[in-house]
């Protein structure tokens, strides 16, 4: 295995957890979840961004930074590789979303100072869909607070990550998930365990499911 530290990535609604599950089992692989149930702001910027923004993300950072530097400290001889559902910068990208401008500036400096401290994937797989597949999924999953996610949302969120991604030199499968079904199409979750066989430089490389 080339890799021993694998980020999925990708919207909300896009199936990162389920392909973070499934390559865990395959690999014998150590799995970092994200917490998002146990964010009390949730619920509450649902119904009003503007007031619960600054407080959901700086919870959200706090539980990312505190659950990935206890898990990447933990040394386990029978398994080599974890993967985790997330990528630790997802914070920053969210918030610059989320925050005014004032406000982001400073969640920014609180980022710089602990995303150092933090060790970084060896690869992400970032998963693309459409944003009415997005939305579909969603509303499949039926968590009552994510019923009402504007359009517009989740567009500026696949925007922002994207924008990351092409800007800064990460080593990326960009995977694209619009016909994806990884729990039911053996096909889809054996291209991406044959994509992770192989060693890539820094960049993006594009993956596309039939």
């Amino acid at each position: 295995m080339n890799y021993q530290f694998i980020t999925i990535e990708g919207n909300i609604g896009v199936g990162k957890t389920t392909l973070a599950h499934l390559l865990s089992k395959h690999y014998n692989a150590r799995l970092i979840l994200e917490e998002f149930a146990d964010n009390p702001f949730l619920p509450k910027f649902y119904e009003n961004p503007g007031q619960y923004a600054f407080p959901l993300e700086l919870f959200f950072m706090a539980e990312r930074f505190k659950q990935q530097k206890e898990f990447l400290q933990q040394k386990d001889m029978f398994q080599s590789v974890t993967i985790s559902d997330y990528l630790f910068t997802k914070c920053l990208l969210f918030a610059k979303v989320t925050l005014p401008e004032d406000e982001f500036r400073l969640y920014q400096r609180l980022f710089d100072i602990i995303n150092q401290q933090l060790k970084k994937p060896d690869i992400l797989v970032y998963l693309h869909s459409p944003v009415s597949k997005l939305q579909a999924n969603i509303k499949k999953r039926n968590r009552s607070y994510e019923q009402n996610i504007p359009d517009e949302y989740l567009f500026n969120i696949q925007e922002t990550y994207t924008h990351y991604i092409k800007h800064h030199n990460i080593k990326t499968l960009f995977v694209d998930t619009s016909n994806a079904d990884f729990l039911d199409n053996k096909e889809h979750l054996q291209i991406i365990i044959d994509a992770l066989d192989k060693d890539y430089e820094e960049g993006q490389h594009y993956l596309t499911l039939p």
